[in-house]
């Protein structure tokens, strides 16, 4: 034992000494702090070392631009993460008999969205949006398809960038990747609206629908450079409809689109008796959706602060602190208000009321101050609550998840709220108006109008096309699984096996 503890001493002695006598030129070319790292020598020149100021500047535009494509992919990151907070709140809030089926929906229908995206979405939507300057001005989206009214021109559709062909960029690549996962934000709610009950070949043919044609469409109209974002420079409506992250764009259309397949689909088997009594259908797991709602709230992060789609715009700690403030209010009045009215809390409506803050923010984010943002939340917890249970218990529609309540109802409230509390710190040229963006209380009125005239155009557009979509498949080829698989479980009918195994049952006789 002493011969082991004095060869060891000795190694160690050994390493001492040569670490003591290594030379000291090696210490003085090491930069461990960085400081020394990155000099006049790493700026790229004719004559290495002696930049002129020209070649100073295309350095500096060449890494403004970098940041700001670093800052949207990490951003669009986070979002597509969220993916996996919709998959364990959906699956969570339903039965334990169809978790392979609400999963393997909230899977595919990322991938799905993805190529249909790819396919025509996102030249559609952003086919004619233009040059977009934080990503280095976007060339090639230049097609987009208008009318002529009152001599005012009304942008409808976009048609460069089919396949991501002609648009080999990469400021448009960045754009694309960033919008494809808030499209597939929309996909997904009607995924837990519709649940328990949907044929899954059905819902792989709406999977295609909305993201190729129904949410680039209205997304169109919005950020891509279409008519409700000319309200402000066609009619001095404010700066046209504004929505900063998707309160409309994503959560309204999302959630119009779950209203109008419920309706079609119908309620659960049980859900509703035949003297209109409703019966409660828990969920299975809350711990599972407890934690895909924070998945969620940590991806909003990327959300709303990406939606800048720059790391150069400091109003990015604005934005994310008002995301924080709303959601935890949303939250905390969520709670309050079933304690107040039922004598308990309810973990799955503290989660709703969580994601219902921060469906309102959403649009509001950037424009408002952080007292604003609290209201904006609180308000949020509470009509959550009172619009999931006028959904289900006075309407008959039969939402497992609370979805059409979390993103329809509050991502209109988001909308205008916007219109209502927008102090015009942010938004100077915001869809080509001079000037910041002001709400009614700091005066402007007709903000607040194209705020509304935005919101009654998604739920007419969404609604129509949807219904009618729902309503021509439920008839062709039918949407609704079979009685008994409904009654059984969808895993193994709809998807060839069980979520959950009872391996206990095998290696017995």
């Amino acid at each position: 034992m002493m011969k082991i503890n004095n060869r060891f001493l000795a190694v160690v002695l050994f390493f001492v000494l040569l670490t003591s006598l290594a030379p000291s030129d090696l210490y003085a070319q090491a930069d461990p702090t960085g400081a020394r790292t990155g000099t006049i020598s790493d700026v790229p020149a004719a004559k290495p070392g002696e930049p002129t100021l020209s070649e100073i500047a295309e350095v500096v535009g060449h890494n403004k631009i970098a940041t700001n494509i670093i800052w949207t992919l990490i951003t669009a990151f986070l979002v597509m993460f969220m993916q996996a907070g919709f998959a364990m709140v959906e699956t969570g809030f339903t039965q334990a008999k169809n978790v392979a089926h609400t999963m393997g929906m909230n899977f595919l229908v990322y991938a799905i969205g993805l190529i249909g995206f790819w396919i025509s979405g996102f030249a559609i939507m952003f086919g004619g949006v233009g040059a977009v300057a934080a990503l280095g001005g976007t060339p090639g989206l230049t097609g987009e398809v208008a009318i002529t009214l009152f001599g005012k021109s009304f942008g409808l559709f976009g048609t460069s960038g089919f396949f991501l062909n002609n648009v080999y960029d990469v400021g448009v690549f960045t754009l694309f990747i960033f919008q494809m996962v808030f499209m597939d934000t929309t996909a997904t709610i009607p995924t837990g609206a519709m649940a328990e009950r949907w044929k899954f070949k059905a819902f792989i043919f709406y999977a295609f629908f909305i993201s190729m044609f129904v949410y680039p469409l209205f997304g169109n109209w919005v950020w891509g450079g279409g008519w409700l974002a000319t309200l402000g420079v066609n009619f001095g409506l404010g700066h046209g409809h504004v929505d900063f992250a998707g309160s409309s764009v994503v959560h309204m259309v999302g959630g119009v689109a779950a209203l109008a397949g419920s309706m079609v689909l119908g309620p659960r088997i049980g859900k509703y008796g035949k003297d209109g009594s409703v019966h409660a259908i828990p969920g299975h797991n809350i711990p599972m959706a407890i934690i895909g709602t924070f998945i969620l709230a940590f991806g909003w992060f990327g959300f709303n602060s990406g939606s800048t789609l720059s790391g150069n715009d400091l109003r990015i700690s604005v934005v994310a602190v008002n995301t924080l403030i709303a959601s935890g209010a949303g939250a905390l009045f969520a709670t309050f208000f079933m304690m107040w009215k039922f004598g308990k809390p309810d973990p799955s409506m503290m989660a709703n009321g969580l994601l219902a803050g921060l469906v309102a923010i959403t649009a509001p984010c950037a424009f408002v101050p952080s007292w604003a943002a609290f209201l904006i939340g609180a308000i949020a917890g509470v009509l959550v609550v009172l619009a999931v249970f006028f959904i289900d218990q006075k309407l008959k529609i039969d939402d497992p998840v609370g979805a059409i309540a979390v993103h329809g109802i509050n991502g209109l409230w988001g909308i205008i709220a916007l219109g209502l509390f927008a102090d015009g710190t942010y938004g100077d040229g915001w869809n080509g108006v001079p000037g910041t963006v002001k709400g009614l209380f700091y005066g402007d009125a007709s903000q607040l109008v194209a705020q509304l005239i935005g919101s009654a155009a998604c739920i007419i557009f969404v609604f129509i096309a949807m219904y009618s979509f729902f309503k021509l498949q439920h008839k062709f080829f039918g949407i609704r699984v079979e009685a008994k698989d409904e009654i059984d479980g969808l895993d193994m009918p709809e998807m060839g096996i069980i979520g959950y195994v009872d391996d206990s049952a095998f290696g017995k006789d």
